[in-house]
């Protein structure tokens, strides 16, 4: 279908655009942006007049529940999720039941991905050991050709470093992408950030020890053997200033931060609030300072959603034994505006993050950086949302999309919401009433 975008605002962080102008699409790209071509003859015309044209958001991890915990979320009300939020292109992790270690799973995954009208593009982690034991690396050539764009211990420790040396290894030679969350897993079991808040309440404490640890071994087998490695969730200023450390060293190393340690701390808790149960947990406020401070000036590369949608059985219960998550591909976007307007931060730079920056680590990953991936480029893939940066909201369970309804920013206002997402030049996904 022939669409042309009429006066919106159009935004684009890899080519710096932000103007008023037209997007014109056919046969699912863009054929124009600014002015549409003479001649065009659109099927349809949407008024974006007052909205924010964006590409699509890239997000880096999110949980979509299947196979193996449909009661928490489903495949189909996760996607519809994502493209609520926005979100046109995904990565999930490998820790579903059974766990994403065969080809078979991985292109069961992606053909009921395919099979949705309201998705989003699908791109899988495949674990990196078999089981997810840390023990015994799993056929990565065989995942990699049935769709995996890298390989994950998702929250599972390796057993040994011995193991790590060898996956890192593996990867160097053939070239793939491993994606690891820094914890030591001797360090890393408690339910809180170590501090005066986790003693006060009496919770058990994860020390910033337990990433800073883990990010001094990876940084060092990668010395030994250089492979692309993305670290999963930074939580720390520590883990910061080591991040920084090695990027200027040149390793070939890019990370993400999560919403949910971007701008809340540990004090959110409150009084054992379980939807502030989340891993990484939330640390003190140098933290949060220091991980806006490094996502602002590019240290780290990329802003996710971290969404995992989590059953009511498993919330509500007492904060220690409550499974950590929270659903949020939703609030991507709105919480990035949010972020861009308490700290100043120009807001190319805050959609670079979800959008471009995320983008280039998805093509690192891949091999090859996608022309379109993230940009509202002539020629690209018509991917994009529609954005009304006006329509102030508050965060309710019946707002969302996601099966999963508990997340730490209910009843928070957002400064903005998504009205309608493309994928391909699909309309998926258009909010009633707007």
């Amino acid at each position: 279908m022939k669409t042309l975008i009429q006066g919106g605002r159009l935004l684009d962080a890899a080519s710096q655009l932000d103007t008023t102008g037209d997007v014109a699409i056919a046969s699912g790209r863009i054929i124009a942006v600014g002015q549409a071509p003479a001649g065009f003859a659109p099927e349809r015309v949407i008024d974006a007049r007052g909205l924010w044209v964006l590409p699509g958001l890239v997000d880096l991890c999110a949980r979509l529940r299947e196979p193996g915990y449909e009661h928490a979320g489903m495949l189909e009300s996760e996607m519809r999720a994502a493209v609520a939020g926005g979100i046109t292109t995904l990565v999930c992790p490998p820790d579903t039941d059974p766990v994403l270690d065969e080809a078979g799973l991985i292109e069961m995954l992606k053909l009921r991905a395919s099979r949705l009208r309201q998705a989003a593009r699908l791109f899988p982690l495949g674990a990196l050991t078999k089981g997810l034991q840390g023990e015994v690396l799993t056929e990565m050539s065989h995942l990699t050709e049935a769709g995996c764009v890298g390989f994950s211990q998702a929250e599972s420790p390796m057993r040994s470093n011995q193991a790590l040396l060898r996956s890192l290894q593996y990867a160097s030679t053939f070239g793939y992408s491993v994606w690891l969350r820094p914890q030591d897993a001797s360090l890393g079991g408690g339910v809180a950030a170590s501090g005066p808040l986790a003693q006060r309440l009496g919770l058990a404490g994860v020390p910033v020890a337990a990433e800073t640890i883990a990010l001094h071994t990876i940084f060092e087998l990668l010395r030994a053997c250089p492979c692309h490695v993305h670290l999963c969730r930074i939580s720390s200023a520590q883990g910061v200033a080591l991040v920084r450390q090695a990027k200027a060293e040149g390793l070939p190393v890019t990370c993400d931060v999560s919403v949910h340690s971007l701008l809340l701390t540990d004090t959110d808790i409150g009084y054992f609030d379980s939807r502030a149960r989340l891993l990484p947990p939330l640390r003190q406020q140098r933290d949060r300072e220091a991980l806006s401070q490094a996502l602002a000036d590019g240290t780290i590369d990329a802003l996710v959603s971290d969404h995992t949608p989590v059953a009511d059985d498993a919330k509500e219960v007492p904060f220690a034994d409550a499974e950590p998550g929270a659903t949020a591909l939703e609030l991507l976007l709105p919480l990035a505006h949010k972020w861009a307007e308490q700290e100043g931060v120009p807001l190319l730079t805050a959609l670079s993050r979800v959008g471009a920056g995320a983008a280039r680590v998805l093509g690192v990953a891949l091999g090859t950086l996608s022309a379109s991936a993230g940009r509202l480029t002539p020629g690209g893939m018509a991917d994009l949302c529609l954005y009304n940066p006006q329509a102030e909201w508050a965060v309710t369970p019946a707002a969302l999309q996601s099966q999963g309804k508990y997340t730490p920013f209910e009843q928070v206002p957002m400064p903005g919401r998504v009205q309608a997402t493309c994928v391909a030049g699909d309309w998926v996904y258009e909010r009633a009433g707007a």
